[in-house]
């Protein structure tokens, strides 16, 4: 199928509202010939004309133009309207195609607006369903008094672990399986924990109040019992731990997760910990190739409460290859009857890094949103939405969402998630965000993406982290002038 659009000076939302629809869809410059399979989508002075063409149906909708910034959404609903009818389909967050619907609510609310008035513009407007709509609002609610407390020139730290035991079928993150990449493990964990001084440096330096800290992956329980003593060692030399308001380690997977390492990250100061079984069904642990059962999750758990956490997020996937609507239901059910403090639900992303892509893998997945709807035996166990995100390639157009029990929100989700503060990242594939405290404008330091990249490229990725400090008084400087 092909796309022309015309008229627009942007055609990112008409494409993607497209693609919501019809993955297979080619964005052409020139007019289709009569005989191709078309999508037409025309803004002119005073008519907007969207139509479609295929196997000898023909579909056409015509609305008048809009003003100003209004114009692109009013053809994006036009066009959503037409492929609805065309597909039979209705993605559920309407028009929305940005990661962050739930800062659409922040906003409403800064210009003076309450929940009635997020309502209507996200029906009307965005032609989000009432359930979408509520759990956006239910979301920004949670996070409210938490952003509101947020003290002035705070900044969070992420460190990045890009080894795990053995990669997923549906993983596109840049990890490497630790077997395989042993030899690398060591002199990364070493330039790591330099890196990590070194942005202690920077944090001290600019006077920054560091709130939350966030050790992912990857696995970082891959790393030995040493390295992780080792990596948090480091951290607690350069950081106050006890002035943290959360300090998160994903302990991930069982396969590599033992008493003894659970024991550490306790030791160590962290306050947070995520034990990712993303189903309870041993069928599909194998399907996605994980190297461990239920059982093992169940052991996992338990010895993590032994070892003194006592707050605790665990992951479950909706759609995972051989999965269905009664076994993600009762991995729900498996997880709410353990009790870990936060429950986080995603929906599949199918990209092209993942095996399930390369390998044309991809299977029938229409039960998603009835996965996806048993979230509420979530809300019914008392578990609230706190931080919610979306992802280009995720099933149905669907959501990420976190809930927890009140009082144990992750703040790290929603700092990240809502861009509220700088977060300054270690490790191989880490991005620097750097976000101005007057402009709000987000500047970006990149890192090496592969680990064998940040070990030998280690000292030029620090010279480009330089950047951090002349960016800071510039804007800090503005921020005093004003």
């Amino acid at each position: 199928m092909q796309l022309y659009i015309d008229g627009m000076p942007s055609i990112y939302e008409t494409e993607n509202v497209t693609r919501l629809f019809l993955r297979q869809v080619t964005v052409t410059s020139g007019f289709p010939r009569a005989k191709d399979d078309i999508i037409v989508a025309r803004a002119g002075k005073y008519r907007l004309l969207c139509a479609v063409r295929s196997k000898g149906q023909c579909l056409v909708r015509t609305a008048p133009a809009e003003a100003g910034e209004e114009q692109e959404f009013a053809l994006a609903r036009l066009l959503y309207g037409l492929l609805s009818e065309f597909t039979g389909a209705c993605p559920p967050w309407g028009v929305l195609t940005g990661v962050r619907p739930v800062r659409l609510v922040h906003e409403r609310w800064n210009r003076g607006g309450d929940d009635a008035a997020v309502r209507e513009e996200f029906r009307m407007k965005f032609l989000a369903s009432e359930q979408k709509t509520e759990l956006a609002l239910a979301t920004a609610h949670a996070q409210r008094p938490i952003m509101d407390a947020l003290p002035p020139h705070s900044c969070s730290l992420y460190i990045g672990i890009p080894f795990c035991p053995s990669r997923c079928s549906y993983c596109s993150f840049v990890s490497r399986t630790i077997g395989s990449e042993k030899k690398l493990v060591a002199p990364y964990v070493e330039k790591l924990c330099l890196e990590v001084r070194d942005i202690a440096g920077y944090i001290s330096k600019l006077g920054l109040h560091l709130c939350t800290i966030y050790i992912g992956g990857g696995t970082p329980t891959s790393l030995s019992a040493d390295e992780l003593r080792m990596l948090m060692g480091t951290v607690r030399e350069c950081f106050d731990i006890g002035a943290l308001e959360e300090y998160t380690v994903e302990a991930g997977r069982p396969d590599c997760t033992d008493f003894e390492k659970l024991a550490i990250l306790r030791e160590y100061g962290a306050t947070r910990i995520s034990i990712n079984p993303q189903t309870l069904s041993d069928e599909v642990l194998a399907a996605i190739g994980r190297k461990h059962t239920a059982e093992d999750i169940y052991r996992c758990y338990e010895d993590a409460r032994r070892a003194g956490h006592n707050n605790i997020n665990m992951d479950l996937i909706a759609g995972l290859p051989g999965d269905t609507v009664a076994g993600f239901t009762q991995s729900l059910q498996g997880v709410i009857a353990m009790e870990p403090e936060n429950i986080t639900v995603h929906t599949l992303t199918l990209k092209r890094a993942s095996n399930l892509v390369i390998d044309h893998a991809e299977d029938s997945y229409e039960d998603v949103a009835r996965m996806v709807e048993k979230n509420s035996l979530l809300t019914d166990a008392g578990y609230l939405p706190y931080y919610l995100y979306r992802q280009k390639g995720t099933l149905q157009n669907l959501e990420n969402t976190g809930f927890a029990k009140p009082g144990f929100e992750g703040r790290y989700n929603i700092y990240i998630m809502e861009e509220l503060h700088s977060i300054f990242s270690a490790g191989a594939g880490g991005v620097t965000k750097l976000l101005a405290p007057d402009t709000k404008r987000i500047e970006r330091v990149f890192n090496y993406k592969y680990p064998q990249e940040y070990i030998s490229g280690f000292d030029t990725m620090l010279k480009r982290k330089e950047r951090i400090e002349s960016f800071y008084a510039s804007h800090l400087d503005s921020e005093t002038s004003c």
